[in-house]
């Protein structure tokens, strides 16, 4: 397994009333991309069904990366990606941890990066049922109505200081 140097260490009190920790870092694709593709194998082309030539693409090595390990077992749990234009997606949580509240520390990561990138506005792809969900964390519907792996998708965008004031309570694992 890679090295990992964390930038952010967390504590989560899990429902379950124990404390689970998690390492965060930034890795870069060329150098954490077996890891980074496990997980999404797993959450993506085995849960979800997504084919393997739409869920790897040429964004991957443009791509700024979250990965989440485990720190007990050391094992790679979660992952998130943003494009240098603000374009959130890949957030993928393995099953076993998706009560834990890892897809907020991964969109605060990536919230980091967007403004590291002095982005303005973050983008998101979300799936026609979860527009509603989106708009209550002041995401807006932008363009048409698109396709994506069989699946009718709404580009919707926001402010970066208005995402990052609700990222707490917005759930965002398993957007592809």
């Amino acid at each position: 397994m890679l090295k990992i140097s964390a930038v952010i260490k967390s504590s989560i009190n899990s429902f379950k009333g124990s404390t689970m920790s998690y390492s965060i870092s930034r890795v870069p694709w060329q150098v954490a991309s077996p890891l980074l593709k496990d997980i999404r194998e797993k959450v993506f082309i085995c849960e979800r069904r997504i084919p393997r030539k739409v869920e790897f693409d040429l964004d991957d090595s443009n791509a700024f990366h979250i990965l989440v390990c485990d720190d007990s077992s050391k094992q790679p749990i979660a992952t998130g990606r943003i494009s240098p234009i603000g374009e959130i997606s890949r957030i993928a949580v393995l099953m076993e941890f998706r009560k834990d509240c890892i897809d907020k520390m991964i969109i605060q990561g990536l919230f980091e990066i967007a403004k590291e990138l002095s982005l303005k506005e973050i983008f998101i792809a979300s799936s026609l049922d979860k527009i509603q969900d989106f708009k209550k964390y002041n995401f807006y519907p932008i363009g048409s109505v698109f396709m994506e792996a069989g699946i009718a998708k709404q580009r919707m965008a926001c402010a970066i200081k208005d995402a990052s004031e609700s990222a707490n309570n917005a759930k965002y694992y398993l957007n592809h």
